[in-house]
């Protein structure tokens, strides 16, 4: 999942991924192919850096590293020890102070000229701190860190809200805009950055009386607040149940092992989390389904309080910022533009996927008339029905089969970033290189770095792998952006060199963290930082019995080229101003690459670059994967269906609803009249589901975007990448096309001009309901 940075009026935020989303799954697929995979000893060590503790242990000190005195983390100067961070928050505050007077100072036509400049600068600087700080007090295992991480944060949270109501930045911006002459003298990135800020001013009341401006950071700190005690407050009002021990003999008993057994009570299971899926899916009597599915389902009122007032503050916000609604209000920047066009593009996905859905009912209606022995029409299917009967439908496509899921053997860890990196280099020419840690530079010993090098440019990237589980690590795969790319202008070289004469200017300009330098153009650019977040069982080092590479069953891989899918935008995505590199685009855009990277995850050439066994060398029989995914495809009209269910409960939560409901704002009336109108089946009565929804905090009203992004990415493949076929996952030329159209753009060009270039469409380039209903239409093929 994308951890979307911050722009200059935006703090970045950290999703907590708690509805899962369905991964993809494909019937078509390529003849099995061994693809040709030349080998360097780079290549080799990227491997071995990965799959063997010993050798990393041995690596990650290398390259004549000897000092013992702290580089800082990611090789940051102020970020030597925890207080630090304060340290580096307070000179970022500072940095900032003197950018915005150049801004609001400037009075002739060439300073105007420059304001885009300052304010791309301005963005950068805060969100180097706030990138990092997010990133560090919830991954950092160190509570010191995470303190004074969390009190940067703050610090960084509540000056931007200040700048956020400045009427004369936006006063700046705006006499800017409105003079040709200067504008003339804007790149195209300006430009765009120009408009992106603007709009961004608009959201922010900033034309209101005092009073009123005031009023919106009051209410922004509140969101804030009540977005974070939601997230925490995420856990059912029943922790756990009991059942009689019948009504649990379907449930396999190495899941049950630790659970709580009673003579006089029976046996209690958890509400929620793994027990409680594998029991949903397993036990036959519908009425312990039932009970369980009720019980996981509804939360304290104290969490449905905190909903509403969240939404509530978020609906007066936007009417502050002279918006009917807080989606009116997000969604005015992303390719959607407007609610109406996104319940386009959810009613055109609903029609299509309609047929499927039915189907897959059928089906189970089927099995559990079968299993009841009862041809009465009134049986059907309640909510709690769905997961038992889809695992019993699995699992009779599993035993037809009969062929033992052995995959995870095909999926070393380090085998898996060594066919990342030959994949990479066969689309885009650029490879993964390990790098040796320098003292103090990363969180916790078992973190990777990578160098991300080009064929033509050198190192481009910086990539911290932060893979293996830890106590008190979040289990949720993620991606962060820690420092985006940005060009460093003479001009702040010039005034790096005079304010602090004794200093290395890139020193002061960089803070002590990556940058490139290419001599023939005389342009340097400060490099991407990313870091990717997984969870994965960190194998044994020993060598008697157990294996020492970690290997990945073929869900674990599919999410590791999911994030990839985004580090690789970040890291392509090189652009000249920071608001608009990488990933840095419109949120209903961010998740394409990232979701196209599942597809190659199951193609049979790509997967031929890198899949052997790990003690043999074997390469992977692709029947194997196919089978695999014709089994996940089962379900996958229902899935989507519950996918466009949340989606449309995130518009209606969104609109003017909080503020304007006959009788009162009531969350679950709302989620009720969603299920009953749009669903094939109806949420029980009982439950309160919303209050698990953490999405809300993060999306507000974009949650259609990962559906939009997998509908959009399913053309392309088909179109760009021939669906595979032929090896045309792995050709440079198709990957020059996306790259050229897409991912070389960041966020400095719309979105949509990308999709009508890319797939040759011109109905799409103006965007708009028409367009958003056109990329329904293309349903989910997976």
């Amino acid at each position: 999942m994308l951890i979307s940075p911050c722009r200059l009026y935006r703090a970045s935020f950290r999703p907590i991924t708690l509805i899962q989303h369905p991964l993809p799954r494909r019937l078509a697929f390529a003849a099995a192919s061994h693809s040709h995979a030349p080998t360097t000893q780079d290549d080799n060590v990227l491997r071995h850096v990965f799959d063997s503790q010993s050798f990393w242990r041995s690596f990650r000190h290398t390259g004549g590293c000897i000092a013992t005195q702290s580089k800082g983390l990611f090789c940051n100067r102020y970020l030597t020890q925890p207080q630090g961070f304060l340290d580096f928050s307070r000179a970022t505050v500072e940095k900032c102070q003197r950018l915005v007077a150049n801004v609001v100072g400037a009075s002739t036509n060439k300073e105007r000229c420059s304001i885009p400049y300052f304010l791309d600068r301005l963005s950068d600087s805060l969100c180097r701190v706030l990138d990092m700080a997010d990133f560090v007090r919830s991954t950092h295992p160190d509570s010191s860190w995470q303190e004074t991480a969390t009190q940067a944060y703050a610090m960084l949270f509540q000056f931007m809200n200040v700048l956020n109501t400045t009427p004369d930045l936006k006063a700046q911006l705006e006499a800017a805009l409105g003079d040709p002459e200067v504008r003339a003298g804007w790149t195209s990135e300006e430009k765009m950055v120009a408009q992106i800020l603007l709009k961004d001013f608009s959201k922010s009341a900033i034309d209101l009386p005092e009073e009123k401006r005031q009023a919106f950071v009051n209410f922004s700190n509140r969101i804030s607040q009540l977005g974070t005690k939601f997230i925490k407050g995420m856990r059912p009002e029943l922790p756990s149940i009991s059942f009689q021990h019948r009504q649990l003999r379907d449930v396999d008993p190495l899941v049950l092992q630790h659970v709580t057994r009673s003579h006089l009570t029976g046996v209690s299971i958890p509400t929620v989390g793994p027990v409680a899926i594998t029991a949903l899916r397993s036990m036959k009597d519908e009425a312990a389904r039932r009970k369980l599915y009720i019980a996981g389902r509804s939360t304290l009122k104290s969490q449905l309080q905190t909903l509403q007032e969240f939404l509530q503050t978020r609906a007066k916000v936007a009417n502050l910022s002279g918006y009917r609604s807080y989606a009116d209000m997000n969604l005015s920047d992303k390719l959607a533009q407007s609610p109406a066009a996104v319940h386009s593009f959810l009613a055109a996905l609903s029609k299509d996927n309609e047929s499927q859905t039915q189907q897959e009912m059928e089906e189970m209606l089927f099995l559990k008339k079968l299993e009841k022995g009862d041809e009465d029409t009134s049986i059907q299917i309640e909510p709690w029905d769905r997961d038992y009967y889809q695992t019993q439908l699995a699992n009779k496509q599993r035993s037809r089969s009969r062929r033992p899921d052995f995959l995870s053997a095909y999926f070393s860890l380090g085998t898996v970033i060594q066919g990342l990196s030959r994949l990479f280099t066969q689309l885009y020419g650029v490879r993964f290189e390990p790098a040796p840690i320098a003292p103090g530079e990363v969180w916790d010993p078992g973190v990777r770095r990578l160098d991300v090098i080009d064929e033509d440019k050198g190192r481009i990237a910086v990539l911290y792998c932060d893979l293996f589980a830890r106590p008190g690590k979040s289990p949720n795969p993620a991606h962060f952006t820690l420092r985006c790319s940005r060009r460093i202008s003479h001009s702040e070289i010039t005034e790096a060199s005079i304010s602090h004469p004794n200093l290395d200017p890139m020193q002061v300009i960089n803070d002590g963290m990556a940058i490139s330098h290419n001599a023939s153009t005389n342009t340097t650019y400060q490099l991407p930082t990313i870091a990717l977040i997984c969870d994965f069982e960190e194998p044994s080092d020993q060598h008697s019995d157990s294996k020492e590479s970690a290997l990945l069953s073929f869900r674990n891989m599919q999410t590791i080229f999911h994030e990839m899918g985004h580090a690789i935008h970040s890291i392509l995505g090189r652009t000249a101003c920071q608001v608009v590199s990488g990933t840095r685009c419109a949120t209903d855009f961010a998740e394409l690459p990232s979701v196209l990277m599942e597809h190659f995850a199951a193609d049979a050439h790509v997967l031929g670059l890198f899949a052997r066994h790990w003690q043999t060398d074997a390469p992977l029989p692709y029947e194997m994967v196919a089978e695999r995914l014709a089994i996940e495809r089962r379900g996958q009209g229902v899935e989507t269906e519950h996918q466009i269910l949340l989606a449309m409960l995130d518009q209606a939560y969104h609109s003017d609803l909080p503020l304007t409901m006959e009788g009162g704002f009531d969350s679950t009336k709302v989620l009720q009249d969603v299920w009953d109108r749009y669903g094939s089946v109806k949420e029980p009565r009982e439950t309160s589901a919303q209050g698990f929804f953490g999405h809300l905090v993060e999306y507000g009203g974009t949650y259609y975007s990962y559906l939009f992004d997998r509908a959009i990415a399913g053309k392309v493949w088909q179109e760009v990448f021939d669906g595979g076929r032929h090896g045309a996952a792995i050709r440079r030329e198709r990957g020059r096309r996306f790259r050229d159209e897409v991912l070389r753009w960041g966020g400095s060009k719309d979105g949509w001009s990308c999709l009508a270039g890319l797939l040759g469409d011109e109905r799409l380039r103006d965007g708009g309901p028409e367009a958003m209903a056109e990329v329904g239409k293309w349903g989910i093929k997976d």
